[in-house]
């Protein structure tokens, strides 16, 4: 039995690995198309960002919902970031580190230290030995149950989505990118890139806030952070956060397998696609991580049998919000209201 599991692993991780190869063909980056993305992006959000100022007299209301899509094009923004930090966006290092880091002071997150702890989350994602670092804590059933009432308590509000989704990532772009808390010992460079980082955040609010005043300054900015963070995190969330997704002991454990199993095809409407630079197309960008976000479309055409690996649409997404504990037994995620009917 247990020569069977190991031999269907095997196959699985082999195939994962000859789609690696398949997927490297798209990895080349355009400079020309890579430019006009940031341009498209970050001209609408400082025209939003305009008009929500001058919204400000019509009415509470008004100038909030021009908050919406400024949120979406930080998330966007947030994605660029994120693909110069994989060195995808530009072919050359050096332009993908300082954009990256110029595009950080607007989404308040310092380039080399986020850089660092998602460079662990794509090489540990889905080890239940190696977790921790640039991932969401999941906990399997056994270690649960093994905790007291206190630590169970700690481990549900975390896990609830009013904290998950809302102050949680208040409290992650606010004030835990502000120090490279667990990486200072690694380093020098994420601590300097996180206090030069924090250094323009401030010149820059300072010179706003100079210009239309501290009041307007955080009606403004506030709500466009605070959604785009929301939006960010969920995106994250949803990417492993799935029934079906991947977890396993690191003996077990293949980075490719991970990748294909553990990520999901989050199939959202083009719009959103869009806002979100392709993010959802995660499986893909798990086992080729140098596909700038434009070409992700292209590689998943070129490999139709990649779109039904871990699929979810918008609808569907909404039901992981439950899911909250890996069940090493039945090998899936599963929700306290799961865990409740197994003991019955």
């Amino acid at each position: 039995m247990t020569q069977g599991m190991e031999t269907t692993t095997g196959t699985r991780a082999n195939n994962a690995r000859t789609l690696t190869q398949l997927l490297a063909e798209h990895r080349d980056a355009n400079i020309w198309r890579s430019t006009l993305e940031i341009f498209i992006s970050v001209v609408p959000l400082v025209a939003l960002w305009i008009l929500m100022w001058l919204a400000l007299d019509l009415g509470y209301g008004v100038y909030l919902v021009l908050a919406i899509p400024a949120a979406g094009f930080l998330v966007r923004l947030f994605m660029i970031q994120h693909d110069c930090g994989h060195g995808a966006f530009f072919r050359h290092r050096v332009a993908n580190d300082w954009v990256g880091r110029v595009i950080g002071v607007l989404t308040l997150t310092p380039y080399d230290f986020w850089k660092r702890t998602h460079a662990v989350h794509h090489a540990t994602s889905g080890n239940l030995d190696r977790r921790g670092i640039g991932d969401i804590d999941t906990l399997t059933v056994r270690e649960y149950l093994a905790l007291s009432r206190w630590g169970r308590f700690r481990y549900r509000l975390y896990r609830n989505p009013a904290v998950m989704f809302g102050l949680g990532p208040a409290y992650l772009f606010l004030v835990q990118h502000r120090l490279p808390v667990g990486l200072m010992q690694g380093s020098w460079q994420p601590w300097l890139s996180t206090m030069a980082t924090n250094a323009a955040i401030a010149g820059a609010a300072a010179i706003l806030i100079w210009l239309i005043g501290i009041g307007p300054f955080l009606l403004i900015h506030l709500p466009i952070t605070l959604l785009a963070a929301s939006a960010g995190v969920w995106l994250f969330y949803v990417q492993h956060q799935f029934e079906s997704t991947f977890w396993a002991s690191n003996d077990s454990w293949t980075v490719q397998e991970a990748a294909l199993h553990g990520s999901s095809f989050y199939d959202l409407p083009g719009v959103l696609h869009w806002f979100t630079a392709n993010i959802g197309v995660h499986h893909v960008h798990h086992l080729c991580s140098r596909i700038p976000f434009y070409r992700l479309p292209q590689a998943l055409q070129a490999n139709p049998e990649l779109a039904n690996i871990g699929r979810l649409t918008l609808w569907q997404s909404l039901s992981c919000v439950r899911l909250a504990l890996w069940d090493e037994a039945g090998q899936r995620l599963i929700s306290f209201h799961d865990l409740r009917q197994q003991a019955v």
